[in-house]
């Protein structure tokens, strides 16, 4: 990889109090900022070769797409190339990953439609609000509270999106029109309808699956050429990836050229896309307020008519982007950095606004495009949006004769491989309480989305402060009893360790006297102190002892300065083991600084 390359995925911000947050001009901390000046003067002849065939074909698969995605957001399709540009630029100068690709997507899509009730002026003002909150996580450096979100409902939400967009496109698959959009009614009109299926629309669709199906089969098992390859050999290979790769366009284009083909006749068995806007979008500010026939609605009106969208769309969308970037990363051997990808998106969805653009993020189907067609930098974004504008200036009136059943085509064969049939598996093999905030989340997502993501992350909570509370603990029985605390120790925790202590040392007869062995315990708060003191009076007046082993120095600090009655320490466990044998009545005695390791001791009189 080049070493330019390498220090693109390299640049990482500093965090809080560090010293470079001194000289936020120095040179070092600019290039955090503009990544693009860790590979532009090493820039080669070589690399733009391999970027301008990336940005090609990436190029040629975003414009069919971005007209479809506009279909999933239930917008007019001129706003899926609107959306499809300005993330290429934005990311020439700020992206840290050499592979990823920003625009339409089909789960922002269908995102972007549940929260914008299918007007424009409500998908433009989401993203920039969805960008100013990107932008804000981005500057204060908030991307961890993207942690919190766990695999299992990102794969549930991922899943039921997949569900919800494929089955959505049914209805133009099968050219059938008048279909409510909210799921359930959806599926029920479908069934109900189905007997109204247009034949033309139906084997138009399903051959444009088919094509697209062959083509995909085609590139995942072409042979790798070599050099010493005959020249003709090699040439047939380039001309079958370009096919393959481009397949999207070559689908559209063919399914467009047979819709005009049978307008020319007089007689039209498809639905096509209709009339496109012509021309770029006009530059101006998102719309603050929206006048209708019943009168203006206000910016504040707007905002509360999207409600939880405004939290939901720009989560997403870092999720969706950071993962993204995260997986071409590993695979790629380069690292990004997550911090500036926030600021790259929340960048790309304001300044995308001003251009009529709905929310955006990064794309896994064309990021891969990308990777594949062996992309060196992230100019090669450069020659797709160039590519976006030239498709908006010249060739809209050519986007008439697109039939929707062509486009929905290319819909359902992008959001299939979104469906991870194996997760159920693995869960089950791995981890089954997984499954429930997975099942949580797919289930909830058919209802509404912003209910499915926030239950199944609450499950995920839930879980998590389960296995703080009621940590599993590890029993030694032997001449002495040993417990040992298999994870940390917070005060959620405490009653429960102090009821298992109690069941196996303090109530069976005799009393027994007990070792707490603290290995895995890093850190304890105040209510854990005063828990471990009522034991150990508790042990006392049992007329047994209570011992610890294993304190680790933050730990034993706290414990002795909390002056604890009956606070015995050993360093390891044959010295407790010994020490509790030596003693009959296991009388209770002040802590000996000669069982305290002297590097500790050290340390404690520091």
């Amino acid at each position: 990889m080049p070493s330019s390359v390498t220090a693109l995925g390299q640049a990482r911000s500093s965090g809080p109090g560090t010293a470079s947050s001194a000289c936020c001009c120095s040179p070092a901390a600019v290039q955090r900022r503009l990544p693009i000046l860790a590979w532009l003067p090493n820039y080669s002849l070589q690399w733009l070769k391999m970027d301008f065939i990336a940005g090609l074909s990436v190029g040629l698969t975003a414009i069919p797409q971005a007209l479809a995605y506009a279909e999933v957001a239930g917008l007019p399709p001129q706003y899926g190339l609107y959306s499809a540009f300005v993330g290429c630029f934005v990311y020439f100068f700020l992206g840290t990953s050499r592979d990823v690709t920003l625009g339409p997507t089909a789960i922002m899509s269908l995102l972007v439609s549940f929260y914008t009730f299918h007007e424009p002026a409500y998908a433009v003002l989401l993203a920039f609000l969805s960008g100013c909150i990107q932008l804000a996580m981005g500057v204060l450096h908030l991307g961890f509270l993207l942690d919190f979100i766990s695999c299992p409902v990102i794969k549930g939400f991922t899943s039921a999106a997949t569900v919800t967009i494929g089955f959505g496109q049914i209805k133009n698959l099968l050219g059938l029109q008048n279909i409510p959009r909210q799921f359930f009614l959806q599926v029920y009109h479908t069934f109900l309808r189905i007997t109204e299926t247009r034949v033309g629309d139906a084997v138009l669709g399903l051959v444009c699956m088919l094509l697209l199906l062959v083509l995909k089969l085609m590139r995942d098992h072409m042979p790798p050429v070599h050099p010493e390859m005959p020249l003709g050999v090699r040439l047939s290979h380039g001309l079958v990836w370009s096919a393959t790769t481009a397949r999207n366009a070559l689908v559209v284009s063919f399914a467009a050229l047979v819709a005009y083909s049978f307008e020319v006749t007089g007689y039209q068995p498809f639905i096509l896309t209709g009339r496109t806007a012509e021309g770029l979008p006009p530059v101006r500010t998102p719309p603050f307020s929206v006048t209708t026939a019943n009168g203006t609605i206000s910016f504040t009106e707007m905002v509360q008519d999207m409600g939880a969208g405004l939290a939901v769309v720009p989560l997403m969308g870092l999720l969706e982007s950071v993962a993204v970037a995260k997986a071409f990363a590993s695979q790629n051997n380069y690292r990004i950095n997550a911090n500036q990808e926030l600021l790259a998106i929340g960048l790309t969805n304001v300044l995308g606004s001003f251009v009529s653009s709905y929310p955006v993020t990064g794309s896994f189907g064309r990021t891969a495009v990308n990777s594949q067609s062996g992309v060196c930098t992230p100019a090669g974004g450069l020659v797709t949006g160039v590519l976006v504008l030239l498709s908006l200036d010249y060739l809209t009136s050519l986007f008439y004769y697109i039939p929707k059943s062509a486009l929905a085509a290319i819909i359902i064969m992008a959001v299939a491989p979104l469906f991870d049939t194996k997760i159920f598996r693995t869960l089950w093999r791995v981890k089954r309480l997984d499954l429930l905030p997975l099942c949580v989340t797919f289930l909830l997502c058919f209802w509404e989305v912003q209910y499915g993501i926030l239950a199944g992350a609450l499950v995920s909570l839930l879980m998590l402060l389960h296995s703080a509370a009621r940590p599993e603990t590890k029993v030694s029985e032997g001449p002495v009893l040993v417990l040992q605390p298999a994870s940390g120790l917070s005060f959620p925790a405490m009653e429960a360790l102090r009821e298992e202590i109690l069941s196996r040392a303090l109530e069976v007869s005799p009393p027994r006297c007990l070792v707490l062995e603290c290995t895995h315990v890093c850190s304890i708060d105040y209510t854990v102190v005063l828990g471990l003191g009522e034991l150990l009076q508790d042990f006392q007046k049992q007329g047994v002892a209570l011992v610890f082993v294993g304190l680790q120095v933050p730990v034993l600090r706290v414990l002795l300065s909390a002056d604890l009655k009956g606070f015995q320490y050993f360093s390891t466990l044959e010295e407790a083991e010994k020490h509790l044998r030596q003693e009959p009545g296991a009388q209770p005695c002040n802590i000996r600084e000669d069982a305290v390791p002297d590097h500790k001791v050290a340390l404690l009189e520091a």
